[in-house]
């Protein structure tokens, strides 16, 4: 991926845990990468940033929505997200889940960089 594609393109990270969003933003931003935060899936679908977004970093478990409804949500709009899961709760049936629906992975919290940014590398092929 080019450097140019990391400052255009949106990421676009929703959890519930104030401190995961902001280190994962924080870690983002420190490699490159244009990110906004959202404390729930509602917050991100009110936002002005969802058509803008070209990879979604995406919690499992939230109040309200949670990170499986806003896929299947997003997924009955014809919204294109490549979408990377985070959870602390692995959940062997969810992570098929999800994968079967089209996530690009399912990763564990905490969440090692390296897999991150690989996980980030596939969707934006995806998106592209």
């Amino acid at each position: 991926m080019k450097k140019a594609e990391h400052l255009i393109s949106l990421i676009s990270i929703v959890d519930d845990d104030e401190s995961v969003r902001e280190a994962t933003m924080g870690f983002l931003k420190s490699n490159g990468f244009r990110a906004q935060v959202f404390a729930s899936a509602e917050e991100f679908l009110g936002s002005t940033h969802l058509n803008e977004t070209k990879c979604l970093i995406l919690d499992v478990q939230m109040p309200g929505m949670s990170g499986l409804e806003l896929q299947r949500r997003l997924a009955a709009e014809n919204h294109r997200i490549p979408i990377v899961f985070i959870t602390a709760h692995r959940d062997p049936e969810i992570r098929n889940e999800v994968l079967c629906a089209g996530a690009i992975d399912f990763l564990s919290k905490p969440v090692r960089e390296e897999a991150l940014l690989h996980a980030i590398t596939l969707a934006f092929e995806c998106a592209a």
